[in-house]
């Protein structure tokens, strides 16, 4: 695991792994464990994981859909139907209809799956921009693979700023895999994109506190296991109210609940918020 040195020396997404939660309607029983202290007492207890091996398994998944060998990827795993998440669509349309235009900064966005799975919702939309901040052999292969005249792919969100302004900002199945996800929401908010569109974040049912828990991936997967934060819901949305206020919430279109161990509801949300100035 990358150390927080690494992580704060830029806004560069470390080790960002969207995992597949088990196929539609799954119950996802025992994928996560534990409540742990720190992030490092949850990693020392992780296998760890391929990176190459999840970056091939991601690359061929998506250059089927792109293919069109099949119709939707979503954490290395291809469907036969797209899943959408109608409230992310409806955001995007709305943002693209009040600017004229649709740049979408999405953080941790792999090789492309949101984009896939949406274009076609969006294909009104004048001057579609969707740029991707990954790491960087995640950005070499986008760049090579699937990078496009709307697709663009960027390994720090310095520099895709320098390049783009973007509209929104899609935090999908992200900052739960953050070492010190605070930390990195303080530094998006400052970036001051009018609109944060948050998906498939998950939560641990109040009054607990935010946990961290072992979450272990299932092996006709990839054999990984790995720290994952569940977040007290009202503490996460403190951290941006004071800069973004709520227009919407809704629930994960991929991940039904789940009982923790000490048997609290785990769950996952979205979220649209709007810049307050």
């Amino acid at each position: 695991m990358p150390s927080l040195k690494d992580l704060i020396r830029s806004i560069t997404p470390p080790a960002i792994l969207k995992i597949y939660r088990g196929r539609k309607n799954s119950p996802h029983t025992g994928m996560w464990h534990g409540n742990y202290p720190s992030w490092q007492q949850a990693a020392a207890l992780c296998d760890g994981y391929d990176d190459k091996l999840i970056l091939e398994k991601c690359k061929n998944a998506l250059l089927q859909v792109k293919n069109g060998e099949a119709a939707y990827e979503r954490d290395s795993v291809v469907f036969d139907e797209v899943q959408y998440s109608e409230p992310l669509i409806a955001a995007l349309q709305n943002i693209a209809s009040a600017n004229g235009k649709l740049c979408v900064l999405d953080f941790g966005g792999s090789l492309g799956s949101t984009y896939f799975q949406n274009a076609g919702h969006l294909k009104h939309a004048e001057n579609l921009q969707w740029c991707i901040v990954e790491q960087g052999h995640f950005v070499e292969c986008g760049k090579e693979y699937f990078a496009s005249g709307q697709l663009k792919f960027y390994a720090s969100v310095e520099e895709c700023m320098q390049e783009q302004k973007p509209d929104a900002l899609l935090l999908s199945s992200v900052l739960q895999y953050l070492p010190e996800p605070y930390l990195w929401i303080k530094k998006l908010i400052a970036l001051n994109i009018p609109d944060i569109i948050i998906d498939r974040t998950s939560f641990i049912q109040s009054p607990a506190v935010s946990r961290i828990t072992v979450q272990n991936v299932p092996p006709e997967i990839y054999e990984a296991s790995y720290p994952c934060w569940f977040f007290n819901e009202q503490e996460f949305l403190d951290a941006f109210s004071g800069t973004y206020r709520i227009e919407v919430d809704f629930d994960s279109f991929a991940d039904p609940a789940q009982t923790s161990d000490d048997g609290l509801k785990m769950y996952w949300k979205g979220y649209v918020l709007k810049h307050r100035n």
